[in-house]
Parts: C-alpha cells; sequence; structure tokens
C-alpha cells in the first residue's frame, strides 16, 4: 500500500470522504489501514464519526505513535487497535528494518489495555519464519492482554522487493500447520476458525475477492484488497461490472495461484459457518479443537532456528554494525 509517488502518500483522506464509502458500502465492519492511519491528522474525527455510526473499526496501526495519540480517543467496544506484529522482537524488528520497533509497539499495547482499550494483533508471516518463535510470540501476546491474534501468509505483491520471501501455497500449509497443530488452551485468535483450518492444509476455499472491498484515493479498488486491476467509481459498479471469474486459485490467473490471505477466504470461510447446520457445527468443532498431532510436534522439536540471510538495516541509515 506504499508503492505510490511521494505526491500521492502526502494525500490524506477527508473524513466526509471516508463516511461517504462506509455508508455506501454498508458493511458493519470498517478496517482503517495504512500507510499508518495515526499520521492522518483528522483520523478522530473519522473514528468518531464512524463509532456514531456503530461500526466496529479495526485501526490497523504499527503502534510506534499508539501511546502518544491514545488521548485522541475514547474506549468504545466499537474501536479496536490491532497493532501490527510480526512476532517476537527480533523478528519483527527484521521485518520493519526497525530495531526497537518491537518495544515500543509492546509498551503501546501495555497501555492502550490499561486505558481500557481493545487491543488485537496481526501477524504477517514469510518464508523462513520459525514456527517455535511464533507460537512463543502467542504467548507474549496472551502475556500482555490483547483479545485475540490475526494471521496471515503474506501475498506476493508485484512491486515489493525479496520476492523469495513469499510463501507459496504448500509451504503455507506446512508451515501454519507446525505453528497451530497442537495449540495451547489461552491462545485466542481473531480469525475464523475454518479459515485457520484452510491455512493448515487441513480445509479447500474458494476465493470471495468482494469479501472485503477497498475503498483509497483512487475509489473502489478491483479486484481487492491486495490487486489493484482499476478502480471502480461506485460500489455498486464494483459488485457488479467487476470479472470476478478472473480472480481466485481456481480462475488460472497467476496472480492468484499462492494466495492464501483472510481477505479473500476468511469471508468463504465465515460464509460456510452460516450455509447451514453442516457449517455451523463444522465450526463449533474447530473452534474447540486443540489439533494434536505427533508428527508436527516431532517436528517442531528437532527445528533449529534458522539466521536471517539478510542484514538488519535501519530506515534512515546503514547496516547494524556485527558485533563478534
Amino acid at each position: 500500500k506504499i508503492q505510490y509517488p511521494v505526491h500521492i502518500l502526502k494525500q490524506n483522506m477527508p473524513p466526509e470522504e471516508c463516511f461517504r464509502a462506509v455508508d455506501e458500502c454498508g458493511a458493519p465492519i470498517v478496517s482503517i489501514p495504512g500507510g499508518e492511519p495515526l499520521l492522518h491528522p483528522q483520523i478522530n474525527e473519522i473514528v468518531d464519526g464512524l463509532i456514531a455510526r456503530k461500526k466496529y473499526i479495526y485501526l490497523c496501526t504499527n503502534a510506534l505513535l499508539l501511546k502518544e495519540k491514545l488521548h485522541l480517543f475514547r474506549p468504545s467496544k466499537y474501536l479496536t487497535f490491532s497493532v501490527h506484529l510480526d512476532g517476537q522482537k527480533e523478528h519483527h524488528d527484521f521485518s520493519v528494518c526497525r530495531e526497537g520497533g518491537y518495544e515500543i509497539a509492546v509498551e503501546a499495547i501495555r497501555e492502550a489495555v490499561r486505558r481500557g482499550f481493545r487491543v488485537t494483533t496481526n501477524t504477517t508471516l514469510f518464508d523462513g519464519a520459525d514456527p517455535k518463535s511464533v507460537r512463543a510470540f502467542f504467548d507474549e501476546m496472551m502475556d500482555l492482554g490483547v483479545e485475540g491474534m490475526m494471521l496471515s501468509p503474506g501475498y506476493a505483491y508485484e512491486k515489493a522487493p525479496n520476492q523469495e520471501l513469499w510463501l507459496q501455497r504448500e509451504r503455507t500449509k506446512k508451515l501454519f500447520r507446525l505453528i497451530l497443530s497442537n495449540r495451547k488452551k489461552r491462545w485466542v485468535f481473531n480469525l475464523s476458525p475454518l479459515f485457520m483450518e484452510f491455512l493448515m492444509g487441513l480445509r479447500e476455499l474458494s476465493c470471495t475477492p468482494w469479501g472485503m472491498p477497498t475503498y483509497n484515493l483512487f475509489g473502489w479498488q478491483r479486484p481487492c484488497y491486495v490487486q489493484q486491476d482499476g478502480y471502480a467509481e461506485t460500489f455498486r459498479e464494483l459488485l457488479e461490472e467487476t470479472e470476478w471469474e478472473r480472480y481466485g486459485p481456481e480462475s488460472g490467473n497467476p496472480k492468484c495461484a499462492n494466495c492464501m490471505m483472510h481477505s479473500g477466504f476468511e469471508a468463504t470461510a465465515v460464509n460456510h459457518t452460516f450455509s447451514g447446520w453442516r457449517g455451523f457445527l463444522d465450526t463449533i468443532r474447530a473452534t474447540f479443537s486443540l489439533y494434536p498431532d505427533a508428527q508436527a510436534a516431532a517436528e517442531l522439536e528437532r527445528m533449529r532456528p534458522a539466521p536471517h540471510p539478510w542484514e538488519l538495516v535501519q530506515i534512515g541509515g546503514g547496516p547494524r554494525e556485527k558485533t563478534s
């Protein structure tokens, strides 16, 4: 979402335009991504306006500014801060190219929870992620008091650097099977349990590309949150004139071949839950299962953490000094 010229990145969407899009779409849940939403000079007006409309809000943030901006907001059942953390300290700081980023985010989470705000985490996993470390990260987040944790495999944006980091479909299933099998009762996830089965390779789901419609400065983005094949002026135009059959892994579209992101597949999982008794019972079973898997446990036990293949580079600086 940051692959734009500087003059575009400096623009802010007016609150009134945000409200028009929300009213036009009618969705009960609104996610405010970025860039970094807390940099928007009217972010509190946007949040207040959405709360007045009784919309459930996920304000996605890296939390670097969260602690100093908390005074702009009031705790509400409608507002959740979704803090982007890509794992334990070393892994998160490496992922975001900022040493100390994890500690700043954790301190902001503590303060937000202390003040009564709802807080969840949002974690994107890439090829080479350490399953043991991710599981330890779950314990750390539960200790902080977050309501739940969201997980998703990274999507291979065409313009993104380090393309070899993106997970392929079979590697995604293997990674999430190691992470999510033999889970602890105390872990709370902010995900459909059927979508989690999909990530583990235990269930097939088709993509619902309109499940998380995306509006930005250019209009309604076609076809989905992660792809940009043009824009529609209205929500109705997005739904009625987009060639949806061109998207999803089953379409043969190479851009969709390895995608397993929640923005396309979790809506399908939720639809299955409410499709009838079978979907409802599948969801209940998945909700309470800890997914015992002796083979996954043995593989985890044998694993040794692999070093990062690149140096951590501080944004605005050079490579960090190596220590002996």
